[in-house]
C-alpha cells in the first residue's frame, strides 16, 4: 500500500502499484479498473490524487479511457529493438505470433525522384513496388510500400514476397549489411485506419527504411505504418 509519510508523491506511488499490477497480470489486458471513486476508497485518498494517477498511465499506453464506460488496460505493444536488422516474419515468430501478410497491390512503376536517391538509380528506373498489409495472429499491424530496383530483382515475382522478403533476398545469395531508418509519429489518413481497423486520426509510427547489401547496393525503400496501440520501438544506450 502507500506511504504517506514518503517524500515520493502520493500519486506516483499509487501509478507504480496499479503498473505492477498490469504487468504481473492481476488486471488483466481489456479488463477495466475500479473507478476513481472505488480506488480513493481503497486507497484513503482524494479523488484528484486518483485522476493524477491514471492520466499518467493513460499518457503512458497502459491504460486508455472509453467515453461513458470507464477506463480498460490497454493491449501490450510488440516492442521492436532498433538495433536489430530483423524482417516483419522473422520478429512475430520469433514472439511465439503467427506473421500474416495480405496483399493490396503489386505492379512495375517508374521509381520517382525521392526514391531513386534512395535506391541509388536514375529517376524514372525500373522497379516494383509492393502494397501490404503485415499481420500478427491475423490482426493488422502495419501497412507498409516497399520499392524495389528491377536490376538486382528480375525474376522477382509476387509469390516470392508472400512471406518473409529478407529470406527471400538470401536465398538468391545476397547478403543483407544493414538499414537507415527513420521513425516519427504521426496520425492514421483515411485509407491507413481502414487497412489497418483503427479511426482515422489515431496515433501510428511511421518508418522509413532504406536496406542495403553487403555490396554496397542498396536493394528496398519501405515506408511503413504501424498501429501506435500496437507497436513501440526500443533502443539500448551505453555511455
Amino acid at each position: 500500500m502507500i506511504n504517506k509519510q514518503s517524500p515520493i508523491p502520493i500519486y506516483y506511488q499509487i501509478e507504480e502499484i496499479l503498473r505492477s499490477q498490469i504487468e504481473k497480470g492481476e488486471l488483466a489486458e481489456e479488463e477495466m479498473i475500479p473507478s476513481e471513486r472505488e480506488l480513493a476508497y481503497d486507497f484513503n485518498v482524494s479523488r484528484m490524487t486518483i485522476r493524477q494517477a491514471i492520466s499518467n498511465l493513460v499518457s503512458e499506453g497502459l491504460l486508455y479511457k472509453e467515453k461513458g464506460k470507464g477506463t480498460f488496460v490497454n493491449i501490450k505493444r510488440f516492442e521492436q529493438p532498433l538495433m536489430d536488422l530483423t524482417s516483419f516474419s522473422e520478429d512475430m515468430l520469433w514472439r511465439g505470433l503467427t506473421p500474416g501478410v495480405k496483399l493490396i497491390d503489386f505492379k512495375e512503376v517508374g521509381i520517382s525522384l525521392q526514391k531513386s536517391r534512395h535506391l541509388q538509380v536514375e529517376e524514372g528506373s525500373k522497379g516494383y513496388e509492393l502494397s501490404r498489409i503485415r499481420l500478427a495472429d491475423e490482426e493488422p499491424i502495419a501497412y507498409e510500400v516497399m520499392t524495389l530496383p528491377a536490376y538486382l530483382f528480375p525474376e522477382i515475382e509476387l509469390n516470392n514476397l508472400k512471406s518473409s522478403f529478407y529470406q527471400y533476398v538470401e536465398s538468391k545469395g545476397m547478403k543483407i549489411e544493414g538499414a537507415s531508418q527513420t521513425i516519427e509519429p504521426s496520425l492514421a489518413r483515411e485509407h491507413e485506419a481502414e487497412l489497418l481497423n483503427i479511426e482515422v486520426g489515431a496515433p501510428v509510427l511511421l518508418m522509413k527504411r532504406v536496406s542495403y547489401l553487403a555490396s554496397g547496393h542498396h536493394f528496398e525503400y519501405v515506408t511503413s505504418v504501424y498501429r501506435g496501440d500496437k507497436y513501440k520501438f526500443v533502443t539500448q544506450m551505453k555511455r
